[in-house]
């Protein structure tokens, strides 16, 4: 079946034989509301090998770093998602050889049964533990079309080099390995079910990996359920938010595109793999910036020019972070600095009042030089989960001069910039803990 007919009446009865999603597609594409997602068939791996298969997204890591982690390690999803560390060391990593690779070894991994494809479509639940804190999101193929229109709202531009490489490793393996990590308003009748599932149903997977974060996945497999949470979406869920993996999406809505499929049909092309997440579980954490030099500046006129915008104190050697929303946390030439946003040099539109954007109007601009952080090579950027030490260190080695610690964007600020129709400065987010690789594979 590849959709609902277009010489049938638009209301749908209840015994017509048409899956739950496309009703709720149907009528969702009639009145252009809400958001639409339906279960799937994940390629998933078997339970015992779970924890040898799950890898960490393609892009928070390096081929070394994904080639360590693989070693010895036939089942790890990494030969899949950096597929280059099973060819000659310097191949170039978008080369065609890479996807063909890739695509050779997802096949691999399920001519050997490690990986096995659903019987039938599901949802999934996947919780995750990090230092205490769990977050709960909902696995599903989330709609393409909801993409174009704006229903999944976006809050960052995205890079053609980026899109074209998931593009080719899409197309190439006819998959979506790339999770998107997805964002929503709490429904209280949602968090309830899926709490119930939870509570009455054993997980099919359940392990730590070895930085310590913990990964628990139930199957949603009782139709009746499964039609609830797409009902509950259809009618509670008005809009959904990318919180990370811009480019995963982009890149499924280019394919889809440029395979000519029928964007109204249920093909699993018009749909992406998607996880999530109720907005009041997430934390977003700090995303810090490094800068090579000053801009020709001594330490002592730089420090003066700051005085113009931000109150300027210095504190000590000891690491300091932002306490409050516009005090920014500076380390200079092993010193430890509060600056503080004087009034008026922000605004208070959504982008505006961003600290990340005072950062960048007052000081990466203004003094260094630096003013598309998106392609100048002065600049680099450290997510707050590798901590200040990492600031520290990078500037103490002479790799870098000076280094800036941000106040986390909160989860509304998102929100509200999404809403607007705006998008955030780059690297304005950094989410933990992330989803792994190759525990549900969406095939195309």
């Amino acid at each position: 079946m590849k959709g609902r007919p277009k010489s049938r009446p638009f209301f749908i009865s209840s015994s017509d034989s048409y899956p739950a999603f496309l009703i709720f597609t149907a009528l969702n594409r009639k009145l252009k509301i809400m958001a639409i997602i339906k279960p799937f068939r994940a390629l998933r791996p078997q339970p015992a090998l779970a924890k040898e298969v799950a890898a960490r997204p393609y892009d928070v890591l390096n081929s070394k770093e994904a080639a360590e982690a693989a070693a010895g390690n036939p089942n790890s999803f990494y030969h899949v998602s950096k597929s280059e560390i099973d060819l000659p060391e310097g191949t170039d990593i978008h080369s065609e050889a890479v996807y063909a690779k890739a695509a050779e070894n997802l096949q691999n991994l399920q001519t050997s049964g490690t990986l096995f494809h659903e019987e039938q479509p599901c949802y999934y639940i996947y919780k995750l533990v990090m230092d205490g804190r769990s977050q709960t999101g909902l696995v599903c193929a989330s709609s393409i079309d909801d993409y174009n229109k704006g229903i999944i709202k976006k809050h960052e531009f995205t890079r053609p080099d980026k899109e074209l490489d998931r593009i080719n490793h899409i197309t190439t393996t006819r998959a979506q390995t790339g999770n998107v990590f997805l964002a929503y308003n709490d429904v209280p009748e949602l968090n309830t079910l899926i709490s119930h599932w939870q509570q009455n149903q054993r997980p099919v997977y359940d392990f730590t990996a070895e930085d310590g974060i913990s990964h628990t996945i139930w199957v949603v497999n009782e139709a009746s359920v499964g039609d609830e949470i797409t009902r509950l979406f259809a009618e509670k869920v008005p809009a959904t938010y990318i919180a990370d993996g811009h480019h995963r999406a982009a890149s499924a809505a280019l394919v889809q595109k440029a395979s000519g499929e029928d964007i109204n049909s249920d093909a699993n092309l018009n749909y992406f793999l998607t996880t999530i997440f109720p907005a009041s579980e997430l934390a977003i954490l700090d995303y810090n910036r490094l800068v090579k030099d000053l801009n020709g500046h001594s330490k002592e006129d730089f420090l003066s020019r700051l005085e113009y915008d931000f109150t300027v104190e210095a504190v000590g050697h000891h690491e300091q972070k932002p306490a409050m929303l516009h005090e920014i946390t500076m380390y200079l030439d092993h010193t430890w600095y509060h600056l503080v946003a004087r009034e008026g040099t922000y605004s208070a539109d959504p982008i505006g009042i961003l600290d990340v954007t005072i950062l960048q109007n007052n000081i990466l601009d203004k003094h260094l030089g630096i003013r598309d952080p998106r392609t100048d090579k002065r600049i680099d950027f450290v997510g707050g989960i590798r901590g200040l030490g990492e600031l520290v260190k990078r500037v103490d080695s002479g790799e870098m001069q000076v280094a800036f610690a941000l106040y986390p964007v909160t989860i509304q600020q998102l929100f509200d910039i999404a809403d607007s129709g705006n998008v955030m400065p780059p690297k304005s987010t950094w989410f933990e803990p992330k989803l792994r690789d190759g525990l549900l594979t969406h095939l195309i």
